[in-house]
């Protein structure tokens, strides 16, 4: 079982930047990908970024490459998404989720996830 906490999120002008943090707890926490993945108003779900247990592997949604870094501290068991030059999308709930299966970038191949944190990017 992996819990995770989501934090981070709130109002911020496009061109600006925000990072976001999803805090870890479990037994095989220090052994999971871990991803972000975003979900806007009557959208589905989509994938942005991941990254493998030991850091060294990340992968990102095209949408998101050069502009968002995804990175953990297995020390304090978080990983962060930094979000930068952000577009002026409107709202949008960011969610992290847990893989036993490695850096994937398909939402059925998590097996847990937080309750999600809401980012607004105005115009």
């Amino acid at each position: 079982q992996v819990h995770l906490v989501e934090s981070g999120g709130g109002l911020v002008r496009a061109g600006g930047s925000l990072t976001l943090s999803c805090a870890a707890s479990g037994r095989t926490v220090n052994s999971i990908a871990l991803g972000w993945f975003r979900q806007a108003p009557e959208k589905e779900r989509e994938f942005v970024a991941v990254i493998s247990w030991s850091g060294g592997t990340t992968y990102y949604a095209d949408s998101v490459k050069g502009r968002f870094t995804i990175s953990r501290d297995n020390a304090k068991n978080t990983v962060y998404l930094q979000m930068n030059s952000l577009r002026p999308e409107g709202p949008a709930v960011y969610y992290c989720g847990a893989s036993g299966v490695g850096v994937r970038p398909l939402e059925h191949e998590y097996d847990f996830w937080g309750q999600g944190t809401q980012v607004t990017v105005s115009s």
